[in-house]
């Protein structure tokens, strides 16, 4: 009976084992099947190549989107930029005892007065005297003419009349009547912006804290302290780069200014004003207004007054750059020239003037969530110093 069950045993044995194979699951992965195709390096690749085209993809609608409400986006931009610079201001007021309503409105007030003489001033300036740089820009394309006439190769008196006929054609065709159409609708922009930006900056001035605070309802933990920081150190950023240019152009267009009107050069106000805003758009800003500067003096003075103007400006901007902005800014606009260049071009190209106005602030405020993502003095893993420090192997 035992060796008859042991033989038994024996014979159910492979029985079983095929018995085991019928049950195995019909649909369990074999090597080598499709789920693999995507476990192998290039797999992997496919895989974040795929997630980083839909990442731009959703950036490339959001651009798109922003550029085509430019007249509500750059208004709320430039306030919120504004807010951070003046904020402290509004919170000085707030803690010596003077009403949150009364202060926001004494801060607005105090920046629409300074915009509104800015523009008095140049428009004053421009004014009375245009009639004078009118002549002198006159004698001077005669001279030009003059000078013209007198190169190695022959310029002909009908061809500079040939030019001068073409630029009063012109100026009478119906390009010039569509771009004054064109320009009643910026004005009306224009007008329309502004009040937006009123509007949003008084709100942004009275309850920014408030409405950010809003914004960060859907979150929680960990995800809502970095919210805060996050918040922190926008402001903080847009306010340290805004009230730090700001310095840095008053003084730029305090000593050109004088170095203008010390040389003669007529509206040496309003190009002293252009030479304040334009400090607002780095690294080509102060090239710019020099131009501008030196193209007055050829055309009001002569050659030699505009070198001098060139070496004023380039002097200005030597000092300003190697002992003013390094004290101003500190660590305020810590970025790399090239990255600097990169957000003017994208900017200017999206958004024109106003974009290369604000693409350097926004990426400054940018990199600055991203340092402070992980923690209050911790960035974001991909953005830490790696040590590269290496342990020295000892000789066995």
């Amino acid at each position: 009976m035992g060796l008859f069950t042991r033989r038994d045993r024996r014979r159910s044995r492979p029985q079983a084992v095929e018995h085991a194979a019928d049950r195995r699951p019909q649909d369990a992965p074999h090597p080598g099947g499709a789920s693999a195709l995507w476990s192998d390096g290039v797999g992997r690749v496919g895989t974040r190549s795929l997630q980083v085209l839909a990442i731009l993809a959703l950036v490339a609608v959001a651009v798109l989107g922003l550029t085509q409400l430019t007249l509500v986006v750059i208004p709320v931009l430039i306030a919120l930029v504004v807010a951070a610079a003046i904020s402290p201001l509004v919170g000085l007021m707030r803690r010596r005892g003077v009403p949150s309503v009364l202060a926001t409105v004494i801060a607005l007030v105090a920046v629409v007065a300074l915009l509104a003489g800015i523009v008095w001033l140049v428009a004053a300036a421009v004014v009375a005297q245009w009639p004078t740089l009118r002549d002198q820009a006159l004698e001077g394309f005669t001279q030009l003419q003059d000078y013209v006439q007198g190169l190695p190769f022959e310029i002909t008196e009908e061809q500079i009349q040939s030019v001068q006929d073409s630029a009063l054609d012109l100026l009478q065709s119906s390009a010039v009547g569509s771009g004054a159409v064109a320009g009643a609708t910026q004005t009306f922009d224009f007008v329309a912006g502004l009040i937006i930006f009123v509007v949003v900056l008084f709100f942004f001035l009275k309850d920014g804290p408030q409405i950010w605070e809003f914004m960060l309802r859907p979150f929680q933990g960990e995800r809502y302290e970095r919210g805060r920081r996050i918040g922190d150190s926008t402001v903080r950023t847009l306010g340290g780069y805004v009230r730090g240019t700001a310095i840095i152009a008053a003084v730029d267009a305090l000593f050109i200014g004088i170095g203008l009107a010390i040389v003669g050069v007529p509206l040496a106000i309003p190009l002293a004003v252009l030479v304040f805003l334009l400090a607002f758009i780095p690294l080509v800003g102060a090239t710019l207004a020099g131009v501008l500067s030196a193209l007055v003096a050829l055309v009001a003075l002569g050659p030699v007054e505009a070198l001098v103007v060139v070496g004023i400006v380039v002097l200005v901007n030597q000092l300003e750059g190697n002992f003013l902005q390094p004290v101003v800014m500190a660590r305020t606009l810590s970025l790399h020239p090239l990255v600097i260049l990169i957000a003017l071009t994208a900017g200017t190209v999206l958004v024109g003037l106003t974009g290369a106005i604000l693409a350097v602030p926004i990426a400054a405020s940018i990199w600055g969530a991203v340092q402070v993502w992980d923690g209050p003095d911790t960035p974001a893993w991909f953005a830490r110093q790696k040590d590269r420090r290496r342990e020295s192997v000892q000789p066995a």
